[in-house]
């Protein structure tokens, strides 16, 4: 291990974050190597370790895990931290036909030269954000158990010649024990007790977020959006927690991966799918949010009219691209209703061109 600084040095430090251990590697602007060795990924270690370091440096990490408490670590040691979307940095890192922790560490510190913009930084919530949002993520998490073994309860008795009764998920436990049968209720039972308290759990978690939007009064705006919950508008706020980082509310969409990805070439502009960008959670929920408006239970709107023309000339796909045109319009709809904090209005441009019309 190099180990060596100088208080008057401007430094560029690559840091490669894992779970157990992280990669350190510190560039001078001339390229020369004064820190070159790993670092346990905890608090203390983390610390003793930037500390010697001088206040004029600059630290580039990829986003994940870690990178939340560790950057907020390192800028109270006066650093400048740089955390780069893994999806940049990574073709950066990939750029070097090898990989390794010492060198994606040392490429992340070359990249802290003036090159950051490759690295498309991206800025961590505040903490009492991320509390709140692991609320909305850890109901997902039951959901997902709970749905797990719903279709595990559905597909055992499948096997045996028998069918359950359809039912939603929050029923379920009430309406299939009696259709379970005799033979494999000694296996399922148990199944369906567990399906029972997960569903008392996501209970639970609806009750928080309920509390939660409470302290987020904008959500009630957004609210205002037959087929937006308290979870999507909750989740939608905390997941963008600032507007004002987007120029324009259309931009949220292509946040969000609800735009077509594009690959022009001369004459050439195939359509292609949409890129699935950003938190794709988020993307799920505004994805439930448009079938709900598209839905038998959406009322009469103009999001429901976008979409039903969306639908309308799609051909096969055509309820498939109404959903994402709808989400994404959602998308939109809600931000601009944040910033602007405008009260919805579900036939806002059908009275605009009929007033065009008109004059």
């Amino acid at each position: 291990m190099k180990k060596r600084t100088r208080p008057d040095s401007l430094m560029s430090i690559g840091l490669d974050l894992g779970d157990r251990y992280s990669y350190v590697v510190a560039l001078e602007r001339d390229g020369e190597v004064r820190y070159d060795g790993r670092v346990a990924t905890k608090l203390e270690a983390l610390v003793e370790c930037f500390s010697q370091f001088p206040a004029r440096t600059r630290v580039v990490c990829e986003a994940g895990t870690h990178s939340a408490w560790v950057s907020e670590a390192l800028k109270k040691l006066g650093v400048d931290v740089i955390v780069a979307n893994p999806t940049h940095a990574g073709r950066a890192l990939a750029a070097n036909g090898k990989k390794n922790d010492r060198l994606d560490a040392t490429t992340l510190a070359s990249l802290g030269f003036g090159l950051t913009h490759l690295l498309r930084p991206i800025k961590h919530r505040d903490r009492k954000a991320q509390d709140d949002l692991a609320v909305i993520r850890a109901r997902h998490c039951v959901v997902r158990m709970r749905t797990q073994a719903i279709n595990a309860v559905r597909g055992l008795v499948k096997t045996s010649g028998h069918r359950l009764p359809s039912c939603s998920a929050e029923a379920f436990h009430h309406a299939v024990l009696e259709a379970i049968p005799e033979s494999l209720r000694p296996a399922l039972e148990p199944l369906v007790e567990q399906i029972e308290k997960l569903t008392a759990s996501i209970r639970s978690y609806d009750k928080q977020i309920e509390e939660l939007c409470k302290r987020y009064p904008e959500t009630n705006r957004l609210r205002a959006i037959k087929g937006i919950g308290p979870l999507i508008s909750l989740a939608f706020v905390l997941t963008i927690e600032d507007p004002s980082r987007f120029k324009k509310s259309r931009d949220v969409g292509a946040y969000f991966g609800l735009v077509p990805a594009q690959h022009e070439s001369g004459e050439s502009s195939p359509q292609l799918r949409i890129t699935k960008a950003g938190n794709g959670y988020m993307r799920d929920l505004l994805v439930a949010g448009a079938h709900y408006v598209l839905g038998p239970r959406g009322p009469d709107c103009d999001l429901r009219r976008f979409g039903e023309r969306i639908g309308a000339r799609g051909g096969k796909k055509g309820k498939k691209r109404a959903v994402t045109a709808v989400a994404r319009k959602l998308a939109v709809l809600l931000h601009r209703l944040w910033v602007t904090g405008g009260v919805y209005d579900p036939f806002h441009q059908s009275k605009k061109h009929k007033h065009a019309k008109a004059s």
